[in-house]
């Protein structure tokens, strides 16, 4: 074994301080997350793990390593970026995570639809794929990261989220959620407006960028605009490494989409991303009890001539 790896099994610059490895359960969402970060390499090495749990935690780091065709090095440093201190914990979580495989009873469906499935099946199989989608979210989620969000929002005097084509309607979303509990709050679809708008922001304000693949042009830009006019900058977005993370001070993962040709990724990425809309809504709302409580009551008094028709 080189120097190198001995010093990455001794945890140097391994992990964040103080982050617990992700649960055995969170291992799949965890790769399905970060894979498309990855070198080709560690892909290789997570895709094994994530398939094979049982038998790559039977394998030391020597024999993954030639399973996978890379180093000791890439195994490590896979297992670093999946969350844990070195290999032997990663081998651990798989012990658990296989034991949970085999304790349970893989499900009867698959979430692949075919042209000719009953109607009954097609129900079945995204309602279990949406399922997952949120489990994926929701362990990969990173609380304090969240937490920040929540903080730097509830404060805000103006938040600005921006979003096209579905993550767009998530933008809308958020928006109409947070001017109900009495804030100040605008989406922006259209690119020149929503950098027009950026350009107003400073310090005190937020700015929430929605983008399933991370590098969205018309959302990348107005984020970018409003960093370095100094507003708190937040990315809702799949690809934790892609462009709009660089100008985030918060980062905000959702699940990687499993696309099909009937199933396009923004289905299950607009999924994800109101499960985390919804979170940071609702720690929002906690933050500023006194005044959304109310407000949410008035909201839904001035509309309840509307529903009595």
């Amino acid at each position: 074994m080189t120097q190198n790896v001995k010093e990455i099994f001794a945890g140097q610059g391994a992990g964040t301080p103080g982050t617990a490895p992700p649960a055995p359960a969170a291992l799949a969402a965890k790769v399905r997350t970060l894979a498309p970060s990855m070198t080709r390499s560690m892909q290789r090495v997570a895709e094994a793990v994530a398939g094979d749990p049982a038998g790559c935690a039977a394998l030391t780091v020597t024999g993954l390593a030639e399973l996978t065709g890379t180093s000791e090095a890439t195994v490590v440093r896979t297992a670093r970026l999946l969350g844990y201190p070195g290999y032997r914990d990663l081998r651990l979580a798989l012990a658990g995570l296989a034991a949970q495989q085999q304790s349970g009873r893989a499900p009867a469906i698959t979430t692949d639809i075919a042209v000719d499935d009953p109607i009954a099946d097609v129900v079945a199989k995204l309602a279990y794929d949406e399922q997952q989608t949120l489990a994926d979210t929701a362990a990969g989620l990173d609380t304090v990261q969240l937490g920040a969000a929540v903080a730097a929002a509830a404060v805000a005097r103006r938040i600005d989220v921006y979003g096209v084509g579905a993550s767009g309607l998530v933008a809308q979303d958020l928006t109409q959620k947070l001017l109900r509990i009495g804030l100040i709050a605008h989406a922006h679809s259209d690119p020149h407006l929503a950098v027009t708008n950026a350009v107003q922001l400073r310090a005190g304000d937020v700015a929430i960028a929605i983008t399933h693949s991370g590098s969205t042009g018309d959302v990348v830009e107005p984020l970018r605009v409003a960093f370095e006019r100094g507003a708190t900058t937040v990315a809702i977005t799949g690809r934790p490494n892609g462009a709009v993370a660089q100008y985030a001070d918060h980062v905000l993962t959702t699940s990687i989409a499993r696309e099909s040709e009937l199933r396009p990724a923004a289905m299950s990425s607009r999924t994800s991303q109101l499960l985390v809309v919804d979170c940071l809504f609702v720690g929002v709302a906690q933050k500023t009890y006194e005044t959304a409580a109310p407000s949410l009551a008035a909201s839904y008094e001035a509309l309840a001539h509307r529903h009595r028709r």
